[in-house]
This record gives structure tokens, C-alpha cells and sequence, in this order.
């Protein structure tokens, strides 16, 4: 806190605006404030407001101050003056207070202490203060004079200064006040001392933005200076005289800070009413305005605006107006200063959790931004730093903005785009090799060097970073950041005060590293002895092993910090011994170029000989010794790969221009060939220093490319589209990073003769261990286009497709955060029909910043902006795209599954399957029971670890690890697994009766014997598995896990499985959609026991939406075991009987529920469980310990909590401030607010009501009831998650519970649920179960709709009732389904494909206007009821009889379960051929007689012929063995084809089924709602059997 006693006269700077003098700057201004305000702005009151943890600081000393001084003027003044009164009023801290009620009460309190319009206020504080005071200001009394002394340094920059007043509203920001200017601004800078480091870089947002948009220099001293100003505010100098505390660091700080406010001054002065210049000011702020409408709860208005502005810029440079140089520059400066850049920083992530700002909510929230005219949005261009494109906000197209804002891209083919040039000259990047290198070179060199032609990345910002850190050398930047200027520290580098962070920087990770060894140790400080060198969770798990194994062999000390062979690395500073290094370069050469770079500055001259057989990508050593030759170091190359490196020093050389990237130009040239245009670039050649230059002639000139290349240049002329031809045997060990984009031209080559169209790419070992596995990565993405390709020992082969039969992933290329997988398929995408979505396309930014505007502004490619999270719908899909970071291991007692569940998992998820114990055979030629036979169990123990980090280190990414039963059983072992955890890897331990493991174990030979009993060795396991693993699922089966894969007795298991491992790599996480306009119910189980209950459980979660499993209800007096394994069984048990999600929940004794109040260890020991067992909610009580509830928080994960509070008592009331606090400590820990009170009278629904009302309209989902017969109006007026009943459970779970009926059926009568009217459209309708099938589902869920039929031939006629305000929805079945798309809004993809509407969905858009869109579940009834009866893999094949209208929808659904090859027969052979035609990618192959012999025996038959057809099936078509058939006809129910495939042991799927299954899935499109299945299904065949 400062020092308030009488001090000299300060030094003041003084700013004019609006033509008075009126902002005065400097440090310690108390007094001179004080005596300037009475002196200057005479009143009879002075009222000081601000807010309590500023008047904890300061208030004190400015009442004794203001009294002393206004006394003191008071007595000079003589004739008997009275002093001025000095009051103040203290207002709750943060964004709360900035309301119309907070106005209100200071306004009562001003009246109430007699003020008139002879009184000044003093806002004292930040821009809550200050807004809100100053509208208090302009409002009372019609205006009384304000003062503002900012104490926030956003405050003393922005929002102090301008006039601007205002509070907000539950609408929005800032939407009601005026402008009002202060007498006197006061800025202070001794306030900023208390500034936490957070609210200090919040400040510094609005700093740059003036600097960005206005003065070029003002940046550069910001750039420049931040290790000065940032120790200006959070290191202080307090202990020095008053006369000299502004010390060089505190000068800099006030000279920003003038800077900003004189700009903020000039532009007020110039247009006060923002009419054109003050939009200026808006810079970041339209994008980050609509961030922070989202964000606010969790991320300050700077780090809104921070983002705001690295995508305004982006959105300057898509346009033209800006280069990546000035966008990377103003990166780097937020960065410098603590800023977020994205909102996938991981701080940012952090703090925000699963929110998501959709870019459509975004662009929602800028329509309403004050800058706009009409619908057209006015963004602040940059051009330049320090340079505006034009002096106000520049109009710019939605379509502009969207594409910026998109986290992925739609790539438009080609043929699509009018733009395409046929000869494109452009230049790439600066080379990422090179510019790492030269950055290194010259900071260690002597001298100065200018670098030109440096890449502007991600990856070349870590580099610059971690040399800073080091202290070793000086950087500037000239020519608007064209140019950096190095002043080399002549290898005199220090221990950091930070860890180096490198990001997912391989390259910066490996010459760090060596680099980190020349520290002197003369540089350690007490509190940093170590260099520590980190990264991200990916860089993490790339190897460095080899390399630190080098360097520790010559004398360096370095330790890991978690897993062996991987970054972090902590480094001893003792310099660098030098001598002999040995060093194995067969994984990277970047070990070799490491070594290389800093050797010069060993102890001794180094000989560095390289081992471990061939070396790879040999031209990067090449050029990294080019590179040391240019700064005056020559390496010797002796035979047999060994290098000499001299001691000596770098010189730097006065300038130095860094070519183009060579890997990057593959990709311009690569799309000159694949489109057949011609590209020129200019700046790369065969002089290059890069093996990759060497691209177009060794990979594109043999695929029919035209190639020129000089030693500077390269030109490539494409073929026609589909021309290029494979390349039957390449070897690209000299330009490794380029299969990629050799890959993906490989995919649609084509031979003109009938030969193999097969590329085999070899060379590339050393690419698995990049960002990623890329050679599994370009396997898996390349297959979602039809592509056909596998891995190769050192790379991979692919088969050419012709381009019109490729079809982009309906999900998007899955990029694993690897700039080169992005850029490649982009290139693909030019090509493929209909567009190809690419994913993550923010991770380009690690090579070539600006890729995705070069492809469209140069290449003429036509993108578009997507945001695909919002538009995903995964209805069908079990292929899934998880985030590739770390591969998943799978634990637990021989027997249990884990090969089983794995190679689900891996199929799952499109992942490599190892079985550890296979692998370690396989490795070592020979069975484990021989190894054990021979050398015994702790050898073999040894070895399996030694094995099991070899794999973890291998295949980190892209493979589920099955591992032994005793992978635990060895310290070792178990540490790796646990370290494997702390970096977010996912281990599993799976879960089964030990009795059933016992019962498999003793019929299985295979495996050596245990020398003790089974049980024995799980109990002494037991704990380890548990400490080894942050999941585990329990597997309920009795099946002899060694059998053949039975569908029928496996699917219940396999669907559990795999919807557990859906939720924990949060794909998709079986949760209720917080956003949704219709109530959600969850039905509370009350059973001491669910074995008892698995007849009722389909009938008592009817309709509901989640089941509470309430686990302190629950009893395990008949069980042996503990309470968490009884838990444990339990929740496996509810899993199997339904797929709904769980709320887990222990309710104390104190909380209305039966768990012991005194056992709060054990509750959440349970709580923690629950969150291992994958369990979608948990019920978190928020009156128990802060740390275990904060505990809970940092293990959730994906599970969401629900922070839950009951008041048992009766004591609390909706409009006190219990609730009001209790809702907010629920809101800062939970995503789910759950308060529960008791009912007195129904008036407490009402208040309850109004409370709800009472809260922002952004707020988290909240549940809020009133217990007891007076509160159940609350239970029906709820909206989310509202606990029901059901007649068949033992008891409700809490007094007043209705059931989901019943609140159906007061919802109607209170007029919240209005009646619908449902229709079947068609001809001849007379004998439909249809009606059956809904109002039986109307009928149980208490709904009060009503389904009938309207038969018609005419299609009009149908009109009148789409139009009906009570029209619900239809189900349309012939001679409508074609013809009724006429009059409907839109269809959904399914009948878009299918051609057909059998459902009309009446929907509602966002503007509240009701739609009719036309879907199909014709083929979700035939997807469903085959799915869990066969086994489907690349051998499946189906068989359809029949080519007319349900053939289609029978295509579709054979399609989306994976069938790739589908025979077709009908009488009419060309129908066949109309089929082929449109679905050219379904593997259709047509049939001219069922008898005929086929490749592949169909396992699955679909007639879609009437019953009526007399047509002969032959045995023929039985040949599988056991297969399914499907008769869509349903009538009669048993048909010629069901009885013949039923005699030859075939499974029958009868017409009336596929009616029933697809009308189900109507019904719950229809009222969002779980169908009451088995009710539908009784009461339907019931009537059809009658019938």
C-alpha cells in the first residue's frame, strides 16, 4: 500500500481533451488530487464511491487526507468557512454491481445524506466504478460534476477517459447510460502496484491496441520494453526516496501510458460522439465484444479484446490490407505480455471449460454493435502496425468474418471456382529449417546481423523465445518487422527465470536442448539452479531420448521430469565437455544438427560419429553445416559419418536472407499438378539448401508434370485433372516432410492401361515420431475419402482412385494438430466433388500463417468457413474423430477382455491395435511361457517393461495398448503408467467377477501358470490397477472371451463399451444439451437393490431424459464385498438396461438423503469413483470442504458436476440472501446449478419464479424446485433436468415428485403444452398401425397429441392442414413421398440422399418462424434392428432384391452400417443401373439372377418386393451360414423369404418390426422425447395380430 503522508509537490504530465487540461498522469498524486478537486471543482459535498477490496486499501488514508487538506484550505481562506463534507458509499467488487439496482441505491443514499447539486462524485476505482458513477453523475440532479481516478491500469487507458457511462442490463453491456465528461481524470500509476498480474495484462490489451492502431513507435517501445514495464508493476522499487522513485522501468510504464491516454484524449476531442474517428478505439472490439457477451463470467474484457484483435487482424490480411509480418508482430506482443491470442490457449481452455463460442452466436451478438449500419457489420482494418486502412471501421462482408472466425474450412473443388488462374507466380514462406537454424547461429555468434526472409510462425516465435530466456543475445526489429536485427551474445547465455515452453516445437526441442548445456554455472540464482526445457501434452511424448543420451555419455547432467525419454527436461548448467560424442541418428537428424550447432562452444574440440545405422534425412545435416560455414565454422566430414567441429565462436555476418521453405512450395506445385494449371515460384530451386526442393523433379515430373528448375526458380505445368500417374517406387529419404503432399497426389493417380495404380512411398521412418504418427494419419484420413492405404515398415502404399468416386469425410480431415496433414488435403480437397472439410485449420500457423488466404487469393481455390462443432450430428456414426494426442492403454487380470474391448476401441476409433503380450513374442521370437520357462518370472517382468516403453515411446499416438495382466506387478511398470496419466493419457482398467476370470483361467493352457490361486494375485493387484488407471469399466458378461465374436450376446456389452469410451475422450459425452428449448426430466431410482428392478427399468425411464442412480439408497447387506465394488456392479448393471445417461449421486443425511453427515471422506472418495467409472453427471453437494469439492473439480474431466443444495430445514426464502449465495458458490464450482427448497404456500413458486427471472439470461443451466405438495408447481414449471417419479418405483425420491405424465398433463392444462395434431398422408392408409404405434406413446407420456389418418391420392390436399397452427408433424408413405417436398422448408441430408420423405418435422428457427422439414427413418428402422446381429467388417456384404423406392432407403442404411459391397437384384435391370449411377461410392453390384454364383455371400438379404411377388429365392442366396434377413413388406408377417431363411437358420427381421422401429424414431423427432418402447411394441402387434 503507498505511503500517504505529506509529500513534495509531485511531477505531472497533463493531457488536454476536449480542449482543457483536464488529465493529469504521475506518481503518488494523492495530495495534489485532493487539493486540485477543492481547489479547482468547489462544492459544498464530495462523494467518494468504490468498491469494498479497494476501500480495505485506501479509504482510510483518503477520508484522513481530504479532511487534513480541506481543512487547511478551509482556515486559509478566513471569514468562517465551513469545510466541505467528504462522504463515502462501498459497493460490492466486479461486474455485479454495474447495474440499474446498484444505480438505484446510490442515488437513495445521496438523498438520504441531503445531497444537492452542490456535490462533486469521485469514481475511485476501475471501469465498474467509473461507469457506473459517472451515469450516477449525469443523472443526479440533472447533472452533478464527477471525477475519475482510475485504479486499474484498463481504466487509466480506456474507460476513464472519453465521457462513456453506462450499466448493463440482463440484455447485454453497457446498453443504458449517456455521455458525461469528468471534470478531472487522475491517473495515478502508484495504484497499480496492488494490480494482481492478470488485471495488469488486462490493461495492457487496450496499451497495444492504441499503439496497433495509431503510432508504430509507441509499439516498438512495447515490444521492446516488456521485461521493463512488466517489472514496473508486479516488481516494484518501494524502498527508495519519494523524489526518485520513478525509476527507468516506471518512466517507460508512464510513457505507454501516456501515449495511450493522449490518443484516447485525440480522438474524443475530434469526435466525441463517435460518429467516425472514435470507432477507431472499437480495434478487436467487435469480434472480442461478441467474445466477451459469452465469456464474461470467465475471461476479462483485455483477454476478450486480446483475441478480438488477432482475428481482426487476420480478418486485415484475408482482405489484402495486412501482411503476416504485422500480424505476427502484434502475436507476439499480446504474448509477451500474458495475453491470450485464442481461445484454445490452454489458459483459456482452462478457465472456460466446455463453453463454446459458435461462430453463429458470435455473428449474432456483432449485429448489435453500435458501429454497424443496418444489417452491415464495421470492423477496424489494420494495415499496418501503427496504420488503420481507413480513418473509421471499414464495412465487411459476413461471409469475410465468418471465415476467419470458423475453426475449420470447407476446400470448394475446382470445378466450383471462378477464379482459378491458369498460370499462378507466387512466393512461400521463409524455410522453417533455416530460419531455426539462423536464429540460433546468430544468437551465439559475435556481431550484428540483419535476417531477412525469416518465417513469421509459430514455431520460429518459440526459438526467438527460448534465446530470450537465455539472455543470449539482443533482438529488434527494422522495416515493420521485415527485418530482425541480432546482436549475438557470443555463446554467454544464462540460467532463465522461467521453464522454456516450446510449444509443439520439435526442432526448437532439439537445439534447445544442447543449447541448454553451455550455461555457465556462474549464472545460477538461489531460486533457479536448473535450466527446465518443456512443451505441450504432444511434445511431450516425442522421443528425445537419443540425444540426451548423447550428451549425458559426455559429461551433461540432465534429468526427466516425467517420462523417460521425453521432454521436460530439467539441464545442469556445466557447460558443454565436447571430446568424442557418439550419437544414434536413425530417428531425426535434428539430434545430429543440435550437436552441430553448439559445439563450438564446448570445453574441447568435438568429434561427433554417428551410430545406430542408417542415417536420415541426411541434407538437413548438410545444410545445418552450410549454415556454420557461413558464420565462420568449418566442420570436417571424415569417413563414416563422423564430423569434426572446431572450438571457436560464430561472426555474425551483416545480413542474411533466409530462402524459401522447400517443404512448403511442394504444396503450390502439387496443386499445379493435380488441378493442371501451371504454378511459378520465383524463390526456390536447385541451389537450395533443403532436400525437399528437389520435389517437383524426383516426385513431380515422373507423375506427368511438366517441371522447369534453375538454381533459383521452379515451374511446374499439371496434366489434365486425372492424369497424374503413381509412382510404383520412390524413395524420399531425402525430402522426408514431402510425402505428405506426394501422398495425397498418389490417391488419385491413374494408369491408362489396366495395370496396378500403386504408389509405395518408403524412406519416411523417421516421420511417425513428428506432430504426430503421420504415416497411420495419412492411412486413416486417406481411407474416409475411398482412398485405399496401408502402412509400410519405413512408409506407406496407396491406391490410385479415380477423383468422381472420392468423397470428402462427412466429418472432416482430422489434422492432429499437424500443419502438414492440413495443407496436404487442402490440396486433395481441390479435386474432390462436392468440397472436403479440414478440421483444426488454425495448426498451418506453425509453418505458413497465412496458407488458407494464399490458397484463395493467389491459388483462386473458393473456401468457406466452417464451424463444425456446431454442425455435427453423429446420429449414426461409430466411426469417431478423437484427438490423436496419446495413444489409450488398457489394463486389468489376464481374462478379462482387454483384447477383446481393445480391438472394439480400436476399431472405434480408427486406431492400430497392440497386444502387448503378442508384441513381446513377436519381438522376441518366442512365447512368454517359454521365456518364463527358460529365464524366469523376474526377467520376463523386466523385459515386459523394457517393451512396454519401447511401444509407449513408438506409437504414443493412434494405438490402443492392450497390456498383460502383470504389467503392475513391477515398480517400473507402475510409475510409467501413473506418469503416463499425469499427462492426460488415458489408462483403463477393465473390470470383471473374479469368479468368471477364474472360471476362463482354469480352461486356458496357453498362458503359464500363476504358482498361486487366482484370487491371491487379484488382491495383491487389485490396488495397483486401481492406482494405474484414472478410468475403469466393469464388464458384465459371462461369454468365454476365447470364443468367436458373437454379435447377439456381445452387442449390449460392446454398445456399453463403447459409449464409455465415447464420454472419457469426450467425443461424444451421452450428455442433455444445455441449450435445447424443451424440458428435460431425469427419473430418480429408489431401489436398495437394481437386480430386482431390470423388468421395470425400460417402463420407468419413459420419456426422461437421465436416470439419478442414488447410490446412499442403496444397500449391499446381501452382497459380499465392499460398498464401492457393490457401487461399482450396480452402475454396470443400470448401463446394461439402458443407455440414458447417470447422474451418480450421495445424498448426506443433512441434505435429505441417507448417507452418514460424518462420513464426508467416504462420500467423495465415492464422488471420485463415479467420475473413474465414467459417469455422465455427478450430484455435488457445495456445503461440504472447499478442497474436496476443488479435488472433485480437477478430476471431473468430461463429467459435468451438479452443485447441489437443499434446504431440509424450511428455512430459506427465494428472495433472501442465502439462496443468492448459494447459487453463487454452485455457480463457481459446478456447470449445473441444483437449489432445492421447501414450499409453504404456492407463493413460493412464484418467488421462485422471480428469482429465476432475477438472474442474467447467460447463465449455467439450473434446476430449481420447491419440495412438498405447495411446490409442485415449481416441479412442473421447470426446465431442465426436473427430478420425476414413477408409479412402479418403491418410493419417490423426495415429497411432492411427480411423474413425467403427470407434469405433461398440467402443462396442458395451464396452456404451456398445447395440443398437436399428427398425420399419416397416403393411399390406400385404411389398416395402418401407424395410429397405434403414436398415441400409445401420447397415451404413457401423458401427452396430450393425437395421431389420425388423412387419406388422399391428391397431394394438395394435404396443404391445408401443413398450414394449421396445430399442425405437429406426418409420417407420408406412397404416392406422397416424392411429391410432398414441394411444399416443405428443407430436407434433412438422410432424405436428400434417399430421395425420399416418409416424416415432416415442424421446427422452429431462431428467429421463431416455423419450418417444415421433410427427414426418413425408413432406413433408421432397418440400421437398428440389423446392427446388433451382425458383425460388420470389410468383408460384409448385403444383398437387396428389389430396385423401386424403399430399395433406396435400404441402400442407404446398408451404407451408413458399413456394408461395402452390396448386391442388387430386380426383374428390371436398368432401374439397377439408375441406382449405380447415383450412389457410385456404395459398392453396388448388380445381379442378373439370384442363383448366380457370387464373391462374397451376402450376410445380410433386404426385400423390398411386395409379399405378393410369387418370387422364387434360391439356396443360393443362404450360402454364409447364419445371416439376417429383412422383409419390408408386413403383410402377412411371416413371408415366403422369412420362412425359407428361418429353415436355413437365418435370423428374420419382419415388416411389422422395421414399421415399428422407424415409427419410433419418428415419434421421438416429433416431441423430443424417449419413446415408451416396449409399450408402442406390445400394444401394436397386439393390434396387428388382432388385426
Amino acid at each position: 500500500m503507498s505511503n500517504f503522508s505529506e509529500q513534495p509537490e509531485p511531477s505531472i504530465t497533463k493531457i488536454s481533451i476536449l480542449h482543457e487540461e483536464s488529465i493529469i498522469l504521475g506518481f503518488h498524486l494523492t495530495e495534489y488530487m485532493i487539493r486540485d478537486i477543492i481547489l479547482n471543482i468547489p462544492v459544498s459535498t464530495y462523494v467518494l464511491i468504490t468498491d469494498s477490496t479497494l476501500a480495505s486499501l485506501y479509504l482510510e488514508n483518503l477520508s484522513n487526507q481530504f479532511k487534513k487538506i480541506a481543512s487547511k484550505l478551509t482556515l486559509s481562506k478566513g471569514n468562517n468557512s465551513v469545510p466541505p463534507r467528504f462522504i463515502s458509499y462501498v459497493i460490492p467488487p466486479g461486474e455485479q454491481s454495474k447495474t440499474r439496482e446498484t444505480k438505484s441505491e446510490i442515488e437513495d443514499f445521496l438523498l438520504s445524506q441531503t445531497c444537492t447539486r452542490d456535490t462533486c462524485i469521485i469514481a475511485f476505482g476501475g471501469g465498474v466504478i467509473g461507469d457506473l458513477c459517472g451515469f450516477v453523475a449525469a443523472t443526479f440532479m440533472r447533472g452533478v460534476p464527477f471525477v475519475q481516478v482510475p485504479t486499474t491500469l484498463l481504466a487509466m487507458v480506456d474507460a476513464s477517459i472519453g465521457g462513456k457511462t453506462a450499466v448493463d442490463t440482463p440484455h447485454g453491456k453497457n446498453l443504458i447510460g449517456a455521455f458525461w465528461q469528468p471534470k478531472r481524470i487522475f491517473i495515478d500509476i502508484i495504484y497499480l502496484e496492488t494490480l494482481s498480474e492478470r488485471q495488469f495484462t488486462n490493461g495492457m490489451a487496450e496499451v497495444i491496441k492504441t499503439a496497433a492502431i495509431w503510432k508504430e513507435s509507441d509499439f516498438v517501445n512495447l515490444e521492446n520494453g516488456v521485461a521493463s514495464i512488466r517489472d514496473a508493476v508486479l516488481n516494484p522499487k518501494r524502498d527508495v526516496p519519494f523524489q526518485e522513485t520513478r525509476t527507468p522501468s516506471q518512466s517507460l510504464l508512464l510513457s505507454v501510458i501516456h501515449s495511450a491516454a493522449e490518443f484516447k484524449a485525440y480522438v474524443v476531442t475530434n469526435d466525441e460522439r463517435e460518429s467516425g474517428l472514435r470507432g477507431l478505439l472499437n480495434f478487436g472490439h467487435s469480434i472480442g465484444h461478441a467474445i466477451e457477451a459469452i465469456m464474461y463470467e470467465v475471461l476479462l474484457h483485455g483477454e476478450c479484446i486480446s483475441i478480438g484483435m488477432v482475428k481482426e487482424a487476420e480478418l486485415a490480411r484475408s482482405l489484402g490490407h495486412l501482411n503476416q509480418v504485422a500480424v505476427g508482430r502484434l502475436i507476439r506482443c499480446l504474448e509477451s505480455y500474458g495475453l491470450p491470442i485464442s481461445l484454445d490457449d490452454k489458459k483459456v481452455r482452462e478457465m472456460v471449460g466446455d463453453r463454446y463460442c459458435s461462430v453463429d452466436k458470435l455473428m449474432d451478438i456483432m449485429k448489435i454493435d453500435k458501429k454497424n449500419i443496418g444489417d452491415k457489420k464495421r470492423i477496424v482494418i489494420l494495415s499496418g502496425i501503427g496504420k488503420t486502412l481507413e480513418q473509421k471501421a471499414t464495412f465487411v462482408s459476413d461471409s469475410c468474418i465468418r471465415k476467419v472466425l470458423s475453426p475449420a474450412v470447407l476446400v470448394n473443388p475446382v470445378t466450383s471456382s471462378s477464379n482459378l488462374s491458369k498460370h499462378i507466380t507466387m512466393t512461400t514462406p521463409g524455410s522453417k529449417s533455416i530460419s531455426n537454424r539462423v536464429l540460433v547461429l546468430s544468437a551465439l555468434a559475435t556481431g550484428t546481423c540483419k535476417l531477412k526472409g525469416l518465417l513469421h510462425s509459430d514455431d520460429t516465435q518459440v526459438m526467438l523465445a527460448a534465446l530470450q530466456n537465455l539472455g543470449g543475445a539482443k533482438f529488434e526489429w527494422e522495416d515493420n518487422g521485415e527485418t530482425l536485427v541480432v546482436t549475438g551474445g557470443g555463446g554467454n547465455l544464462k540460467v532463465p527465470d522461467k521453464d522454456i515452453y516450446l510449444g509443439n516445437a520439435g526442432t526448437a526441442a532439439r537445439f534447445t536442448t544442447t543449447i541448454c548445456t553451455l550455461v555457465s554455472a556462474e549464472t545460477k540464482t538461489v531460486t533457479k539452479t536448473h535450466t527446465i526445457v518443456t512443451g505441450n501434452a504432444r511434445m511431450k511424448q516425442r522421443p528425445i531420448g537419443p540425444l540426451v543420451d548423447a550428451l549425458r555419455e559426455n559429461g551433461s547432467q540432465i534429468r526427466y521430469l516425467e517420462n523417460e525419454g521425453c521432454l521436460p527436461l530439467e539441464i545442469a548448467p556445466l557447460g558443454l565437455h565436447g571430446g568424442v560424442i557418439n550419437l544414434s541418428a536413425s530417428i531425426s537428424s535434428q539430434y545430429v544438427s543440435s550437436i552441430l550447432l553448439s559445439a563450438p562452444y564446448a570445453n574441447e574440440p568435438v568429434t561427433l560419429s554417428l551410430t545406430g545405422g542408417q542415417v536420415i534425412s541426411q541434407p538437413y545435416i548438410d545444410m545445418t553445416i552450410s549454415m556454420m560455414n557461413s558464420f565462420g565454422i568449418k566442420v570436417e566430414r571424415l569417413d563414416g559419418d563422423v564430423y569434426r567441429i572446431p572450438k571457436g565462436c560464430y561472426k555474425n555476418p551483416s545480413e542474411y536472407i533466409v530462402e524459401a521453405d522447400a517443404s512448403s512450395a511442394t504444396y503450390p506445385l502439387a496443386i499445379a499438378a493435380i488441378t493442371g494449371i501451371k504454378c511459378t515460384l520465383p524463390n526456390i530451386g536447385s541451389a537450395s539448401l533443403q532436400g525437399d526442393a528437389a520435389f517437383a523433379v524426383k516426385v513431380l515430373k515422373p507423375m506427368g508434370c511438366e517441371v522447369t528448375q534453375t538454381a533459383t526458380s521452379t515451374i511446374v505445368q499439371g496434366p489434365p485433372i486425372g492424369s497424374l500417374r503413381p509412382l510404383p517406387q520412390i524413395d524420399m529419404v531425402t525430402m522426408t516432410d514431402a510425402f505428405l503432399t506426394a501422398s495425397v497426389l498418389a490417391a488419385v493417380a491413374s494408369n491408362k492401361g489396366n495395370g496396378e495404380c500403386i504408389t509405395r512411398i518408403t524412406g519416411v521412418a523417421n516421420q511417425r515420431v513428428k506432430e504426430c504418427n503421420r504415416i497411420a494419419a495419412m492411412v486413416n484420413e486417406l481411407s474416409k475419402f475411398g482412398v485405399t492405404a496401408s502402412e509400410l515398415p519405413d512408409g506407406i502404399q496407396i491406391n490410385g482412385a479415380k477423383i468422381q468416386s472420392l468423397k470428402g469425410p462427412e466429418k472432416g480431415v482430422k489434422c492432429y494438430d499437424d500443419h502438414r496433414i492440413a495443407m496436404s488435403f487442402s490440396v486433395l480437397g481441390c479435386v474432390v466433388p462436392n468440397g472436403t472439410i479440414i478440421l483444426e485449420k488454425k495448426c498451418v500457423e506453425k509453418t505458413w500463417p497465412d496458407w488458407w488466404d494464399d490458397l484463395e487469393s493467389k491459388l483462386g481455390v473458393k473456401l468457406d468457413g466452417l464451424d463444425i462443432k456446431q454442425q455435427h450430428d453423429s446420429l449414426v456414426k461409430d466411426k469417431t474423430e478423437v484427438s490423436r494426442d496419446r495413444s489409450l492403454i488398457f489394463i486389468g487380470m489376464r481374462g478379462v477382455g482387454k483384447s477383446t474391448l481393445g480391438k472394439i476401441a480400436a476399431n472405434l476409433l480408427s486406431f492400430q491395435f497392440i497386444d502387448v503380450d503378442e508384441y513381446f513374442e513377436t519381438t522376441l521370437s518366442t512365447t512368454i511361457s517359454k521365456f518364463i520357462e527358460k529365464q524366469g518370472w523376474a526377467a520376463f517382468r523386466e523385459k515386459e517393461f523394457e517393451i512396454f516403453a519401447s511401444i509407449l515411446q513408438k506409437y504414443p499416438s493412434g494405438y490402443i495398448i492392450a497390456c498383460g495382466g502383470g504389467i503392475v506387478e513391477t515398480p517400473s511398470s507402475r510409475d510409467l503408467l501413473k506418469a503416463y496419466i499425469r499427462e492426460n493419457g488415458i489408462v483403463v482398467h477393465i473390470v470383471r467377477d473374479i469368479k468368471e476370470i477364474e472360471e476362463y483361467l482354469n480352461r486356458d493352457s496357453t498362458r503359464p501358470a500363476y504358482g498361486e490361486s487366482i484370487l491371491d494375485v487379484w488382491k495383491r493387484r487389485e490396488e495397483w490397477y486401481k492406482e494405474c488407471s484414472n478410468y475403469e469399466f466393469f464388464s458384465i458378461t459371462a461369454d468365454n472371451y476365447a470364443t468367436d465374436y458373437d454379435p447377439s450376446c456381445w452387442y449390449t456389452e460392446e454398445t456399453n463399451f463403447i459409449r464409455f469410451l465415447k464420454f472419457i475422450i469426450g467425443y461424444e459425452t451421452n450428455q442433455v444439451d444445455n441449450n435445447q428449448k424443451d424440458k428435460t426430466f431425469f427419473v430418480s431410482l429408489t431401489y436398495s437393490d437394481l437386480s430386482s428392478a431390470s423388468q421395470h427399468i425400460p417402463t420407468i425411464t419413459h420419456g426422461v431424459d437421465a436416470i439419478e442412480l442414488r447410490v446412499d439408497l442403496l444397500s449391499n447387506n446381501l452382497h459380499s464385498g465392499s460398498f464401492v465394488d457393490y457401487v461399482s456392479k450396480q452402475l454396470a448393471f443400470l448401463r446394461r438396461l439402458s443407455t440414458l445417461p447417470i447422474i451418480f449421486t450421495v445424498r448426506s443425511q443433512g441434505q435429505g438423503g441417507k448417507f452418514p453427515d460424518t462420513q464426508e471422506k467416504e462420500m467423495f472418495f465415492l464422488l471420485l469413483q463415479a467420475l473413474k467409472w465414467g459417469c455422465e453427471y455427478v450430484d455435488v453437494e457445495i456445503c461440504w470442504s472447499q478442497d474436496l469439492i476443488s479435488n472433485l473439480i480437477k478430476n471431473k474431466k468430461n463429467t459435468k458436476l451438479i452443485g447441489s443444495w437443499h434446504d431440509v430445514t424450511g428455512t430459506a426464502k427465494w428472495d433472501g440472501e442465502e439462496i443468492r449465495q448459494r447459487y453463487r458458490t454452485a455457480k463457481e464450482y459446478c456447470d449445473i446449478i441444483k437449489i432445492v427448497c421447501r414450499a409453504e404456500s404456492i407463493i413460493d413458486n412464484f418467488k421462485l419464479q422471480g428469482f429465476i427471472l432475477s438472474l442474467k439470461t447467460d447463465t449455467k443451466p439450473i434446476i430449481t424446485i420447491n419440495m412438498g405438495i405447495e411446490g409442485q408447481l415449481s416441479r412442473i414449471l421447470n426446465e431442465f433436468l426436473t427430478p420425476v417419479t414413477h408409479p412402479l418405483l418403491p418410493s419417490k425420491a423426495a415429497p411432492g415428485q411427480l411423474s413425467i405424465s403427470e407434469i405433461h398433463q398440467a402443462l396442458h392444462l395451464i396452456g404451456q403444452l398445447p395440443k398437436k395434431n399428427y398425420y399419416l398422408f397416403g393411399t390406400p392408409i385404411s389398416h395402418s398401425m401407424s395410429p397405434t404405434i403414436h398415441n400409445t406413446g401420447f397415451k404413457t407420456l401423458g401427452l396430450p397429441h393425437y395421431y389420425d389418418l388423412f387419406e388422399s391420392e391428391n397431394v394438395e390436399d394435404v396443404k391445408p392442414i401443413l398450414e394449421d397452427s396445430q399442425f405437429g408433424g406426418a409420417s407420408v408413405t406412397i404416392p406422397h413421398k416424392l411429391n410432398i417436398m414441394k411444399y416443405l422448408d428443407r430436407l434433412s441430408e438422410h432424405a436428400t440422399i434417399i430421395g425420399a420423405v416418409n416424416t415432416i418435422i415442424v421446427e422452429t428457427d431462431s428467429n421463431g418462424n416455423r419450418k417444415l422439414v421433410g427427414d426418413n427413418t425408413d432406413w433408421l428402422g432397418m440400421f437398428h434392428l440389423i446392427k446388433p446381429l451382425v458383425k460388420i467388417d470389410s468383408t460384409t456384404s448385403g444383398l437387396i432384391i428389389g430396385a423401386g423406392g424403399t430399395s433406396r432407403a435400404a441402400l442407404y442404411a446398408l451404407h451408413q452400417l458399413g456394408v461395402s459391397t452390396i448386391y442388387m437384384y430386380n426383374r428390371t435391370q436398368s432401374k439397377i443401373s439408375d441406382l449405380v449411377s447415383q450412389f457410385p461410392t456404395y459398392g453396388i453390384i448388380p445381379i442378373t439372377s439370384l442363383s448366380q454364383t457370387l464373391t462374397q455371400s451376402p450376410q445380410i438379404i433386404i426385400s423390398s418386393i411386395p409379399a405378393t411377388s410369387n418370387m422364387e429365392f434360391p439356396d443360393e442366396i443362404f450360402q454364409f451360414g447364419k445371416g439376417v434377413i429383412v422383409e419390408m413388406a408386413y403383410k402377412p408377417r411371416r413371408t415366403n423369404l422369412l420362412k425359407k431363411g428361418e429353415e436355413k437358420g437365418w435370423i428374420g427381421i419382419e415388416g411389422i418390426q422395421i414399421l415399428i422401429e422407424q415409427g419410433i424414431h419418428q415419434f421421438e423427432k416429433w416431441t423430443k422425447r424417449k419413446a415408451p418402447r416396449n409399450f408402442i411394441k406390445d400394444n401394436t402387434l397386439e393390434k396387428y395380430n388382432s388385426a
